[in-house]
């Protein structure tokens, strides 16, 4: 494995699970101090000691990316831990509401886009002038193919995902002559835990069906979607700026 991310400093929220936690053993393998970030203080301790065993660098710190406040002192507490922080994947996310718009309540709305939306936004309002300060680095914020596409019965959380999608776009423009990049991931069907938990007494065939609707005819691993993200994240993708990029398996072009 490489060494690109060697003595550089990655923040990951939703680090403890799925594709957060799958960037987070990736980038620490390839030389990274890592942040990890995630509501779920066990969790967190845990893959925290088990990366420690592994001999890697990392700092949990508890963190409700919908709180700004919260996510203010999760940037300064890297920064003061390490130093600076020279990327960031703000990887919260998940749909709370269901159902067609006329039947979303004023709380399950709100609720969605602190989620979805407001996370990534607090995520930028700090880490961009942390990214500055340390000279410059990268921003990949995790929309989904619902950043860019719709769902029926998913209308707040496909608004929150295209608003990231605009976010992303703009801030990108914000910091392009900064030092700063900032990118869009555009996912498929992703095997996690999340997702298998939303599938019901039977994830296998589940996953079988959502499978079939990706034209490579199967859901990613995390670790695919990990080794992308790193690469994002890392020198070789530097002039890669204000895009929303597809890893989805054929499935938004279909």
């Amino acid at each position: 494995m490489s060494t690109r991310f060697h003595d550089k400093v990655i923040l990951i929220t939703g680090a403890t699970s799925g594709i957060g936690r799958a960037v987070a053993e990736r980038v620490s393998a390839e030389g990274a101090k890592v942040v990890l970030a995630a509501r779920g203080r066990e969790a967190g301790e845990a893959l925290a000691a088990t990366l420690h065993g592994e001999g890697r660098d990392v700092l949990f710190v508890p963190t409700d990316v919908t709180v700004g406040a919260e996510v203010e002192r999760l940037v300064s507490t890297a920064v003061e831990h390490y130093g600076r922080i020279d990327g960031a994947f703000n990887n919260v996310g998940a749909a709370t509401a269901y159902g067609p718009v006329a039947d979303i309540t004023e709380d399950a709305w709100s609720a969605d886009l602190a989620l979805n939306l407001n996370s990534v936004f607090f995520g930028l309002k700090y880490q961009i002038p942390a990214l500055q300060s340390a000279g410059g680095g990268a921003i990949v914020n995790n929309a989904s193919n619902l950043g860019v596409t719709g769902a029926v019965g998913m209308a707040s959380y496909s608004a929150a995902k295209h608003g990231v999608v605009g976010l992303t776009r703009s801030a990108a423009l914000d910091t392009a002559t900064a030092g700063v990049r900032i990118n869009a991931l555009i996912t498929g069907g992703v095997d996690t835990p999340l997702l298998r938990g939303a599938m019901g007494a039977n994830p296998a065939d589940s996953i079988r069906a959502a499978g079939a609707l990706h034209p490579v005819g199967r859901i990613a691993q995390p670790e695919e979607i990990a080794a992308f993200v790193a690469f994002l994240l890392s020198d070789e993708a530097r002039f890669i700026t204000g895009a929303a990029l597809a890893i989805d398996g054929g499935m938004t072009a279909a």
